[in-house]
């Protein structure tokens, strides 16, 4: 019986070795935007220069960039922050079919698991840039939302880039959830919906001035 159980006894360990890891390795990391999007989106698209110009306007400003460390939005947005001379993280994920880290990462971190990565992408964070993208965009937005309206960590900014993406989305929360009571209207305000790179810099710039004052 004992024999049984421990696999699960190690496979504990294994976890709490990637926390310490990575809590060690991004230690010295004050102040991040953490940027989410799509993964297929190619380099030279109209998301894939937006999320490179964020990250580049992050960097500018001394604001380090974290991603999930794979291509598309998340390469998008090393890479601004890369090529400015910024911190560029990728936090990258152990997958059936290997996901191939971006060249763009001055941190570069590799998890097996998805919980321990999703922590990190938190930990560091002031505030979270959601691009368009898909299933696991839309996981960390909502993972997001809900850890601000439980209060189980500091508000933060959750700045949605690109009204039309994400006005359908918005409009749902509108029409079915606030509408039958599921949330409450002033809970819209938990995030924020933006044109360009340049509104998102402000946001989050704005957010890191209130902290100090």
């Amino acid at each position: 019986m004992l024999d049984a159980k421990m696999p699960e006894a190690w496979r504990v360990l294994r976890i709490q070795s990637e926390l310490v890891d990575g809590i060690e390795q991004l230690i010295k990391l004050k102040g991040a935007v953490t940027v989410f999007g799509g993964a297929r989106f190619e380099g030279g698209s109209e998301i894939y220069e937006q999320a490179r110009a964020l990250g580049e306007l992050l960097a500018s400003e001394g604001i380090p960039v974290i991603t999930g460390g794979g291509p598309g939005v998340m390469e998008g947005a090393n890479r601004g922050a890369y090529e400015a001379k910024g911190e560029s993280v990728g936090l990258n994920i152990t997958l059936p079919r290997e996901q191939d880290a971006n060249p763009y990462q001055s941190i570069s971190l590799s998890f097996r698991y998805f919980f321990v990565r999703k922590f990190m992408f938190i930990k560091n964070a002031v505030g979270f840039a959601i691009l368009p993208g898909g299933f696991g965009t839309l996981d960390e937005l909502f993972e997001a939302l809900t850890l601000v309206q439980t209060h189980k960590v500091e508000p933060f900014p959750i700045v949605l880039v690109g009204r039309d993406y994400w006005s359908g989305l918005v409009q749902w929360m509108r029409d079915a959830m606030v509408t039958n009571g599921c949330i409450a209207e002033q809970e819209l305000s938990l995030f924020c919906v933006v044109d360009s790179a340049e509104e998102a810099r402000d946001v989050f710039t704005r957010h890191l001035v209130s902290m100090v004052t």
